[in-house]
């Protein structure tokens, strides 16, 4: 049975381990959505997502409640993914596991879901599939910032006031950034035909 946000957070305090298995099953695929997406490399989401859940254990107490604890989690996700990326950047990083349709890292729910998922015929599937490769290479070349607001607006379908919490910003600026990630994305895709 599913325990209520209030519960489950005492129960998260108390190191219950059946709430922390519910706050990972109720969020696993959404923080792996944004993950993927954000660092372009499935494996390493995946490590990304152990680390997250690892925090958010570690870290419970230190929740004021000011949010949901989904927006809390997506906080600590994008974080974690930032300073990861910055480490890899650092060490010139190469995505030898980038993003293929055709894997389960594609098989992202809640909003993250790919295009071809929602194509319905073969042939239309593989263009679906095609289609949503070149979207996630266009995202993959956004600045940090620009990716994470896109990934979370358009992809992970959070509210603007979501946005603000877990990046900290304005919602005036969240928009105004959000159209100039959107500008630059719409941009990268007609240059590549699309």
């Amino acid at each position: 049975m599913a325990l209520d946000e209030a519960t489950l957070i005492k129960r998260l305090r108390e190191r219950d381990e059946r709430a922390f298995r519910q706050l990972v099953d109720e969020h696993q695929n959404r923080v792996f959505g944004l993950l993927v997406r954000m660092i372009g490399n499935a494996s390493e989401a995946e490590d990304l997502m152990q680390e997250v859940f690892i925090q958010v254990f570690k870290a419970i107490d230190q929740f004021r409640g000011d949010a949901k604890l989904s927006t809390w989690l997506y906080r600590i996700a994008a974080n974690t993914c930032k300073n990861r990326m910055k480490y890899l950047n650092r060490r010139s990083y190469s995505k030898t596991d980038a993003l293929d349709p055709t894997t389960e890292g594609a098989e992202v729910e809640a909003g993250g879901q790919p295009l071809a998922a929602r194509v319905p015929t073969p042939d239309r599937m593989l263009e679906g599939q095609q289609l949503d490769a070149i979207v996630q290479e266009a995202i993959a070349t956004l600045d940090e910032d620009h990716k994470l607001l896109v990934v979370l607006r358009d992809m992970q379908d959070l509210s603007y006031e979501e946005i603000c919490e877990v990046t900290g910003l304005n919602e005036g600026t969240v928009k105004s950034r959000l159209h100039r990630a959107r500008m630059a994305l719409k941009e990268k895709l007609a240059k590549r035909g699309v």
